[in-house]
């Protein structure tokens, strides 16, 4: 006897093995396994319960509040506010001439930060690659980083004391004959004065990821450079800073998606009416409409705007990236 076998009609395709071993009655292995890892882990997994948390009341809900750039909120009245106007808000700081005034300060602001405390730490971090004694490479390393564990505060007022006008630098100015300058009055000081506070501040604990990404090369690469007769600044140029271009970038993207939140806190503590004109940001005019002036909708109409500018920045900083080095957040 002959038997015959009947082959699957044309077109059709064998299931998935997740549908097929489903269909057999057998769990999917990869559900299966995950479950494992987390009865297994479970120790671990656990410590992301907080973090998470934490972005949840204090990031992802607060987002709910954005929908009283849409509506008039009243003091006292309901959470989400009373009544639906729309666009008005967006017009009216669109046509605010206050408004440019200070999102033109954000961006110069924003942007010789990111000129000036991005590449520092690069620096920094190179020249302590360098440094062969421990000892002042230690000694190095702990001055450069105490700024970073000061109070912003703090930071604060020793730049206010260093910079009043009968403070030690124009003490210094006064033995050369120069007349003291007002420094934290003068609008045109204040972007020079926020700058360098933030590079004393930052630069040295910037360095710690790019020391920490220096130890990551492989030496073998140092020593092929070395017998193609390549010297320390051409071990640098190419094998250093290839090397640490992964962690450069990615600390980029983020610098840039923040690039309009320009330090809140630090401005507000150092400008004054007088320095308005290159001082103030929309983070700081977002605090005197809002808390101040209790414009509460208005203040978060300004506020999402300000949001969808840096989601935008950093969505199209990560593909520039991905398509011109090949790196990427995601």
């Amino acid at each position: 006897m002959s038997t015959s076998t009947t082959s699957a009609p044309p077109g059709t395709e064998d299931p998935p093995p997740a549908k097929a071993a489903r269909r057999r009655g057998k769990r999917d292995p990869a559900r299966t396994g995950w479950r494992r890892a987390l009865r297994r882990d479970w120790q671990l997994y656990s410590l992301a319960i907080l973090p998470l948390l934490f972005f949840l009341v204090f990031r992802y809900l607060p987002m709910i509040g954005n929908v009283i750039a849409f509506r008039r909120f009243e003091p006292g009245g309901s959470i989400l506010g009373e009544q639906w106007v729309g666009l008005r808000y967006v017009r009216m700081f669109l046509s605010d001439p206050t408004f440019w005034q200070v999102f033109r300060n954000t961006l110069w602001l924003g942007g010789l930060t990111l000129l000036f405390c991005f590449p520092i730490p690069i620096v920094l971090a190179l020249l302590l690659n360098e440094v062969r004694r421990t000892s002042l490479k230690r000694f190095v390393q702990s001055v450069s980083y105490l700024p970073h564990f000061l109070s912003i505060v703090i930071v604060a007022g020793i730049t206010m004391q260093m910079l009043a006008t009968d403070g030690p630098v124009n003490h210094m100015l006064g033995w050369f004959g120069h007349e003291p300058i007002r420094f934290l009055q003068e609008p045109e000081w204040f972007r020079t004065i926020f700058v360098g506070s933030e590079i004393w501040q930052t630069a040295g604990w910037g360095t710690i990821l790019y020391l920490a990404a220096l130890t990551t090369i492989d030496e073998d690469l140092y020593e092929a450079a070395r017998i193609d007769g390549a010297n320390r600044w051409q071990q640098i140029w190419h094998v250093t800073l290839p090397g640490i271009r992964p962690t450069m970038i990615t600390l980029l993207i983020l610098n840039i998606g923040t690039f309009m939140a320009v330090g809140f806190e630090k401005v507000l503590l150092l400008y004054n009416p007088l320095t308005y004109p290159t001082a103030d940001v929309i983070s700081t005019y977002l605090y005197r409409t809002g808390v101040e002036s209790n414009s509460f909708s208005y203040a978060a109409a300004i506020g999402l705007f300000e949001a969808i500018i840096g989601l935008v920045l950093i969505t199209s900083a990560n593909q520039l990236s991905r398509r011109t080095v090949g790196t990427s957040l995601w």
